[in-house]
């Protein structure tokens, strides 16, 4: 359903059954009170500069927002001065999770900013990265976009151990946020390969992951496969192109892979979910299952139409994770794609749920190791 925004001193939601108002407040900010602040939350795609959602001057120095006709459910945010770089923290520069509130009726909430990431002392954050992990090129060109990406690679701990054996593939989306806590966007990390390392000891069965950093800016248009009236064309079909074709040639050109789609997965969270079904559709030859952590479908409804069409006739592997504590409507998306491609009768699926699960790295990490346990099945 398209939302109308209205900017008085108010942002207004168009949604079924809506009938409540959502006054956000903040009473204190412990540093910059002078400068911007945009609440980002699921209502936006956690954009963290969006003009619609700047606060408004309020008496006594307090800064407004209010939400008319919100519907019941889960309202998820964070306060921000302009980027993620300047998102809120507690007094020590810690980071926070996101708040959520839970709407039920006319809600008004007061809150307090203790501290912003930028205005806290630099920390040097730790190099998590296992030796196992390495960076294949900073700068690895991808055709098909006219740009270049850092890709990283995970070899199980046997790989320089043995000549012969080769390995399964998964290649995955966000590739900054899966080894590394340095590098990760927002300080925290899938931990991939310290999952892997003990996986590997406790099933036997080992596997190589391709990380694709995300293009920053470009990462609403790359993981989407069509065009958005906000953020612009989409290039979703040249991204997985480049996966599918380029950078898997490469990969299978130079290090011991099982090449065949059987043996070749892909995985990704939120916008890089989606772009992760979205591959199964443009290239069932090539992939043969896909981890869908938190799927961003509300961005590309006519993904529900593409899938339904797909004329798959191999048995995908296709695992699907959603929060309920997301959005009110993550959990529900999801199960409309699960119940679309079980209709068709020709994969394998697993579908779950977690009552307090969140939208960030911390959840996706939890969930990662029952993924990986499935597919290796």
């Amino acid at each position: 359903m398209k939302i109308l925004f209205v900017l008085i001193v108010s942002c207004c939601f168009s949604f079924a059954h809506a009938q409540y108002t959502l006054k956000i407040v903040v009473t204190n900010i412990g540093a910059k009170a002078n400068d911007d602040i945009y609440i980002g939350g699921d209502f936006n795609n956690w954009n963290p500069a969006d003009y619609k959602y700047k606060m408004k001057p309020f008496a006594g120095g307090r800064r407004i927002i209010v939400f008319n006709n919100v519907d019941t459910g889960l309202f998820q945010f964070k306060f921000t001065r302009g980027g993620w770089d300047k998102v809120e923290t507690t007094a020590k520069g810690e980071e926070i999770e996101n708040r959520i509130i839970n709407v039920q009726n006319d809600t008004s909430l007061e809150i307090i900013i203790a501290g912003w990431k930028d205005d806290s002392p630099d920390k040097p954050k730790p190099n998590t990265a296992s030796a196992n992990v390495h960076i294949i090129d900073t700068a690895f060109y991808m055709p098909q976009l006219n740009r270049y990406r850092k890709i990283w690679i995970y070899l199980p701990a046997s790989y320089n151990q043995t000549k012969n054996k080769t390995y399964p593939v998964l290649y995955m989306q966000d590739g900054q946020n899966l080894f590394n806590e340095q590098t990760a966007s927002f300080g925290n990390e899938w931990g991939i390969d310290e999952c892997l390392d003990t996986l590997a000891k406790q099933l036997n069965k080992e596997c190589i992951v391709v990380g694709i950093d995300n293009g920053g800016d470009k990462r609403m248009t790359e993981y989407n496969p069509y065009d958005d009236d906000k953020y612009g064309k989409g290039e979703g079909k040249q991204y997985i192109e480049f996966i599918a074709s380029t950078l898997k040639a490469y990969i299978d050109k130079n290090y011991r892979t099982q090449k065949d789609a059987q043996h070749t997965f892909i995985a990704g969270s939120s916008m890089g979910a989606l772009v992760s079904l979205y591959a199964l559709i443009e290239y069932p030859d090539v992939f043969g299952a896909a981890g869908v952590f938190s799927p961003a479908f509300q961005v590309a409804p006519q993904l529900y139409t593409d899938v339904a069409n797909a004329k798959w006739q191999k048995n995908f592997h296709i695992y699907f994770y959603a929060g309920e504590n997301e959005s009110n409507t993550m959990v529900r998306n999801m199960q409309k794609m699960f119940n679309i491609i079980q209709q068709k009768k020709c994969c394998e699926l697993q579908d779950v749920t977690f009552p307090l699960g969140q939208h960030n790295e911390k959840y996706w990490r939890e969930e990662f190791d029952d993924f990986y346990r499935w597919l290796m099945k």
